[in-house]
């Protein structure tokens, strides 16, 4: 096995620290080309789809990538921003915040972003922060719950990295923050801001992207933690079980998953006279397809079409001053133990050194 040419390693600088935030990601552009270039990369990863490749690889280059690209294609372009897509922008602007935020705490991190599928990798973003001198790099998946099929992926993108180079960094992953204090707060904190805006539906509907419903009995802990942030919210928002409800969203295929659906719920909440909802997505790091064109769009659609009157969204915590403390809160809690404060200026304290040497000989 050959490896990749390392960055020259000066023995006598500091050690530095990096910190990789990492989302799901996203196309580069709102095309039909784009989008089949992300999909594929995406349902192509044996994490998200488990299935034997012998039977999902006719489906997915036969049927799926040949039809589903010019419609995703389209509920992009509903949604992008003048920036570029709303994923990509908000976890940009989550990267540069985070740095500030830790620089303001004393933390000196080379912070950066990646995405699991497209640009930019996880890969080349590794590279980067090597490149910048980094020896000790934290992973921070911005996936406040487990699953395999989204924070393990991530780490088998970073292994599939270290076999490739000589000179490995020390590594640590954040695996899930979906109970963490800081991140119930600025959830509870953005309801409660959204309900002084637009003042308070009747229920409080919290929808997490849904996963196949065997993922469950196989051992993944994603729908324990979904409806442990879904109790906290509600207890720190004083709510009573009748007063919200957790859904799951975004179901592929014709299999059973976790239930239950946000779509039908919603149907069948103004079916039966529910007259207004809040909705929120404590599941996202930051808005994307899933929450502006399916929750905001198809979602609300729904439910006032089934007899409901008023639909409000709270928007994900995106670049939100309460979400980058609760992350600069996780990231502190992973980095204990790991040298982060600025370097000493070397220099400086050879001259400080050399001055003191010659005012005691001078006396």
């Amino acid at each position: 096995m050959s490896y990749q040419p390392e960055p020259a390693f000066d023995h006598g600088s500091p050690a530095r620290t990096g910190l990789l935030l990492c989302n799901l990601g996203t196309p580069e552009a709102p095309t039909p080309a784009a989008t089949r270039r992300y999909l594929a990369q995406f349902l192509s990863d044996p994490r998200v789809i488990e299935i034997p490749k012998l039977a999902w690889w006719p489906i997915l280059h036969g049927i799926i990538l040949r039809t589903r690209p010019a419609a995703s294609a389209k509920k992009y372009a509903s949604i992008w921003m003048k920036e570029g897509s709303p994923l990509m922008v908000w976890t940009q602007r989550q990267a540069t915040l985070l740095q500030g935020y830790l620089g303001e705490r004393g933390h000196q991190l080379i912070v950066r972003h990646a995405m699991r599928y497209g640009q930019p990798s996880i890969a080349s973003q590794l590279d980067a922060l090597r490149a910048a001198g980094a020896t000790r790099i934290l992973v921070l998946p911005a996936y406040p719950q487990y699953c395999a099929a989204t924070t393990a992926s991530v780490v088998d993108d970073v292994a599939r990295w270290t076999l490739t180079h000589r000179h490995l960094p020390e590594l640590r992953f954040v695996n899930r923050y979906h109970d963490h204090p800081a991140y119930i707060a600025a959830l509870a904190d953005s309801v409660r801001q959204h309900w002084q805006r637009e003042g308070r539906a009747d229920m409080l509907v919290m929808s997490f992207h849904g996963m196949p419903a065997r993922s469950l009995t196989l051992g993944d802990p994603y729908h324990c933690e979904c409806l442990k942030t879904g109790r906290l919210l509600a207890e720190a928002l004083s709510l009573s079980p009748a007063q919200y409800k957790v859904t799951f969203q975004s179901r592929f295929g014709k299999a059973r998953w976790l239930e239950p659906y946000t779509e039908p719920t919603l149907r069948s909440l103004a079916g039966n006279g529910l007259k207004s909802v809040d909705l929120i997505c404590p599941g996202f790091a930051a808005d994307c397809i899933e929450t502006l064109e399916e929750i905001d769009m198809e979602a609300r659609e729904a439910f006032l079409h089934s007899g409901g009157q008023r639909f409000s969204y709270i928007p994900c915590l995106n670049d939100s001053p309460g979400h980058i403390r609760a992350l600069t809160a996780v990231v502190e809690q992973h980095l204990q133990g790991w040298p982060t404060q600025a370097a000493p200026d070397t220099a400086a304290l050879a001259r400080q050194r050399d001055a003191a040497l010659m005012l005691g000989a001078s006396r």
